[in-house]
């Protein structure tokens, strides 16, 4: 490369981190904001995920520390085959299990209590970018759930894939007021019901 130039190497200066992925979120959004402001965009950051053969209580652990209420359940080949959300965890589901199987707690997998992929349902990529803020929240609300994830295309494989997830939490943050879809949920045997209808 006759114009090229080599680049000056230092030494590495004792311990040092390494940079992550982080989504700058905008300090604050309104309801007629446009969704995309309030989405993880899994481009941007890294999804959190577990193995389905581990306990719940391995799942929790991971949750808290990395600061989220969702994990995506996936196998070897880094595909989604359901996911788990701490309200899964803490809720009826475990003692559910733990009844029906005489199961102790800590012998619960995630596997036993995820929402399996086959019942997963998601927002599509090019109808979120015409939404706004107040749209997604009404969405949350009206299938009584904390979370929804939005499905695109990748370019680099050609195929389908989860690309980003809304927080009700997350909106909460943003709009700087609380977002309850809980108060608006259906009961659990109507969401089973929806969930597996």
């Amino acid at each position: 490369m006759e114009n090229s130039k080599a680049l000056a190497i230092h030494s590495l200066p004792g311990l040092v981190s390494y940079f992550e992925p982080s989504q700058e979120l905008p300090a604050q959004v309104k309801e007629h904001s446009p969704a995309i402001l309030v989405m993880t965009d899994l481009r941007q950051q890294i999804a959190i995920t577990v193995e389905p053969n581990v306990s719940i209580d391995w799942a929790l652990q991971r949750m808290k520390a990395a600061g989220v209420r969702l994990l995506f359940v996936v196998n070897s080949q880094k595909q989604i085959l359901g996911l788990i959300t701490s309200t899964d965890i803490l809720g009826e589901k475990p003692i559910q299990f733990h009844q029906e199987l005489h199961l102790r707690y800590e012998e619960i997998m995630v596997r036993d209590i995820m929402t399996p992929q086959n019942t997963l349902e998601v927002l599509q990529m090019e109808e979120v970018l015409r939404a706004s803020v107040g749209d997604i929240v009404a969405t949350l609300q009206d299938v009584g759930r904390r979370h929804a994830l939005v499905m695109d295309n990748d370019v680099r494989t050609g195929q389908d894939s989860i690309r980003g997830i809304f927080s009700a939490t997350q909106i909460s943050k943003q709009l700087n007021q609380p977002v309850e879809t809980s108060a608006i949920a259906h009961t659990f045997a109507e969401v089973e019901v929806a969930l597996h209808g």
